[in-house]
């Protein structure tokens, strides 16, 4: 069985660096939102406020999903925890899903109110802020191979795009003595955003049960590099079977070589455990691989 290595344990550090920037950003985001919105008379900014508050909660999902994803191997779990990854995306996913019916109840039964003008300036400084921080966990949840901090700018983004209606809802507020019918204007928006939301959602639950259930990777040019590794070795004739498995931040690699059937077994053994250090400097990820040989039989 192969621990997980020094730039495993690296990757979760950065991983858990990452997910406290976005804890203390959204903390500041849900303080200005909701204050505002309570000194400028907006429903709107204070269900966008809620809504960045939901962010903290995923995000402490978040930090105790990748603790729980870097616990070693052990005797029930021969494979790491890697997979609570998916579990704990399947949550946030959940989270994000009540709480986009949360919001359509709320301001669909709330009280017509009349933003002001600060509403329209916050609106425009969370907007910048969020969209900064959304970007930066998706590219970095993509770097790293990692559902988690793909789900949170997932989730993060829903909070752009509502924080964008309460914009355009704030602006249109302001014309109500011209025209009346724009008084309806945050709730419509509201259930917009509502709808959104619920639809990332599901979107991330989803994506994260096929992973759960256990998922292999399927990138033709990836599988193509990782088989030309193999093939490259002269004493491998051929790769008879080859499947890559997600563990969430690492994977599992099992593989069926034909080996010149004059090898004896100590060369045989050799020659796997140097594919394998190859394998692994290619890509960190693999972390457990088990490949069997058999040796070839030429037909007559």
């Amino acid at each position: 069985m192969k621990k997980e290595n020094n730039k495993t344990k690296f990757l979760f550090g950065r991983i858990e660096k990452i997910i406290i920037v976005s804890f203390l950003v959204n903390s500041f985001l849900v303080g200005v939102k909701v204050i505002a919105g309570v000194f400028g008379t907006s429903g709107a900014l204070i269900a966008d406020g809620i809504h960045s508050f939901s962010d903290l909660t995923t995000d402490v999902i978040a930090i105790v999903g990748n603790s729980l994803a870097k616990r070693p191997a052990d005797s029930k779990h021969p494979f790491g925890h890697g997979k609570t990854e998916y579990i704990t995306s399947l949550i946030i996913g959940l989270l994000i899903i009540l709480l986009g019916f949360f919001l359509i109840n709320e301001m669909m039964n709330g009280e017509i109110t009349y933003p002001s003008a600060l509403v329209i300036m916050v609106s425009l400084i969370t907007i910048i802020i969020k969209l900064l921080l959304a970007n930066f966990l998706i590219k970095k949840g993509k770097k790293y191979d990692n559902n988690i901090l793909i789900a949170s700018g997932k989730e993060s983004s829903t909070d752009v795009f509502s924080s964008i209606i309460v914009l355009l809802a704030s602006i249109a507020m302001q014309f109500v003595d011209k025209y009346q019918f724009l008084k309806y204007s945050d709730k419509i928006a509201s259930v917009i955003v509502g709808l959104f939301i619920i639809k990332v959602g599901f979107d991330i639950v989803k994506e994260n049960i096929s992973m759960t259930i256990g998922e292999q990777v399927t990138n033709k040019e990836y599988l193509k590099n990782i088989k030309d590794i193999i093939i490259n070795d002269s004493e491998v004739i051929e790769i008879k079977d080859l499947v890559i498995l997600k563990y969430g931040p690492y994977l599992k690699l099992d593989c069926e070589v034909s080996m010149k059937s004059n090898l004896s077994l100590l060369d045989a053994h050799d020659k796997i455990d140097i594919i394998e250090d190859r394998l692994k400097k290619f890509d960190n990820k693999i972390i457990y691989t088990t490949i069997h040989m058999c040796p070839y039989i030429e037909n007559k």
